[in-house]
């Protein structure tokens, strides 16, 4: 995984709530196995017609560089698809923002580079508000520091997140890799009990 720090990025603003998981990535896409290649069907049937033809007015298809998806409350709900956080990270996503996530979700996108940023209703509104005013607002995400804030406003809030979740992000390492990092002192461990 990448090492995430801080970004300061335009944002994509989805003001829906309760936007679920088969929304994010449809059930029918769920074919491959591995990662890559699910973005391009990320809110497939919001971003296109069924004949396939592109949506002009969904926001996705006119916001370009943005690496901060904009949600409303309870992001994420409905099935535990690990696919739902591949497809946003293979967008080009490395933020989401709500004011509420559903707990697999969230546990799937921390586990796939993927920062679940949750605010308070009230800063969401805030947020909306500024990129309603300025679509070229940027926001930045600073993760070491848990602060999330408004470029041109300085407004700003913290955000809770898991410390072993923050270091492996911090440090672009996944379960597996923070397994393998800690390798000597487990046969360390090891070697004292065999003793």
């Amino acid at each position: 995984m990448e090492a995430f720090k801080k970004i300061l990025s335009k944002t994509a603003p989805l003001p829906l709530e309760n936007v679920d998981t088969d929304q994010v990535i449809p059930a029918r896409f769920l074919k491959a196995t591995t990662r890559e290649g699910f973005g391009e069907n990320l809110f497939r049937d919001w971003r296109f017609n069924t004949d396939g033809s592109v949506k002009e007015d969904f926001v996705l298809n006119n916001v370009t560089e943005a690496t901060i998806l904009l949600a409303g409350k309870n992001f994420g709900c409905g099935s535990s698809r690990e696919h739902a956080a591949w497809a946003i990270h293979d967008f080009g996503f490395k933020v989401v923002v709500s004011s509420f996530f559903a707990d697999i979700f969230k546990n799937n996108a921390l586990n796939n580079g993927v920062l679940p940023v949750q605010v308070s209703s009230e800063f969401l509104q805030q947020l909306f508000d500024a990129v309603e005013q300025n679509p070229e607002q940027k926001i930045a995400v600073d993760l070491e520091d848990q602060l999330i804030s408004i470029e041109e406003t300085s407004k700003s809030e913290s955000f809770e997140i898991n410390a072993y979740k923050k270091h492996c992000l911090l440090n672009g390492l996944d379960d597996i890799d923070f397994l393998i990092s800690k390798k000597k002192e487990i046969e360390e461990f090891e070697n004292k009990a065999i003793a």
